[in-house]
């Protein structure tokens, strides 16, 4: 995919944060977009400022696979074909394993997982009929590292990396003519700290400070970033130079890293 103009792009999470700013620029680049969030206000706000495209917003919560597929069908009806699905729409959750409760275990893994891999699998099918798919799931760097207070979210961002590097295979194997990348980004500017859950004694406000210390790109940037590696076809986007430095480190270190992230997050007094 060498040019996005005119293509159908499906955006979930496109409420604020990353997925606002990937429509902005998405639209910038004259495609028809889709897109969607639980969030109707920031939705309807995204919408707003996007100017002179073809956008249509839709009320989606990607915990529901039945919802999701009735998405796919009715963004197929509404523009005809779809081209790519950014499946970006994601919660956050701190606490550890003894802490952590069944329900919100449940919770971020319905979204941040099978939201994902129902994304994928509802729209998959008109992306091969368009002859020009691509598929973009949203993982994180704790989608190459594990981190203490982050085991669910890391067991949901690990899971979206591999199952979506094992679609680009298949893919590939099967000469489908669609292409798949796997997104991890760094520290991004958004809300995603103020949304979080917690089960364990630690403020939001805290959560947030400790949050804004490590965001070190915007969602302009990561948008940006992202859609370029879209149109080079990267199998793997990293998004971010802490991005980068952490898959350097466990590209160097293997699991020798773990003490590292430990000592770092008894300096911080996650645990």
């Amino acid at each position: 995919m060498k040019d996005l103009k005119n293509k159908v792009v499906v955006v979930t999470g496109a409420g604020s944060g990353i997925g606002r700013a990937l429509a902005k620029s998405l639209a910038i680049r004259g495609c028809r977009l889709a897109l969607s969030d639980v969030n109707e206000e920031g939705l309807a706000e995204t919408v707003a400022a996007i100017k002179g495209s073809d956008v249509r917003a839709y009320r989606l919560d990607v915990g529901d696979k039945d919802a999701i597929y009735a998405h796919a069908a009715e963004v197929v009806k509404d523009f005809g074909q779809v081209n790519v699905i950014i499946n970006n729409a994601g919660v956050a959750l701190s606490a550890t394993v003894r802490e952590m409760s069944d329900a919100d275990f449940e919770w971020i893994m319905d979204i941040d997982f099978w939201g994902v891999a129902h994304g994928t699998r509802a729209f998959l099918p008109h992306l091969i009929a368009s002859g020009d798919g691509h598929v973009v799931n949203i993982s994180s760097v704790f989608g190459l590292i594990g981190v203490p207070t982050q085991s669910a979210y890391n067991a949901a961002k690990f899971a979206v990396r591999g199952f979506t590097e094992s679609l680009r295979q298949e893919m590939k194997m099967e000469k489908q003519p669609v292409a798949v990348s796997c997104v991890h980004p760094g520290g991004i500017r958004t809300n995603i700290a103020n949304s979080a859950r917690m089960s364990r004694l630690e403020s939001a406000a805290d959560l947030r400070k400790g949050f804004d210390k490590i965001a070190m790109t915007t969602p302009e940037k990561a948008a940006e970033t992202i859609v370029k590696g879209i149109l080079k076809n990267e199998s793997r986007i990293l998004v971010g130079p802490d991005a980068w430095g952490i898959d350097a480190i466990n590209r160097l270190l293997g699991s020798a890293y773990q003490p590292l992230v430990e000592r770092f997050s008894r300096n911080r007094l996650l645990i």
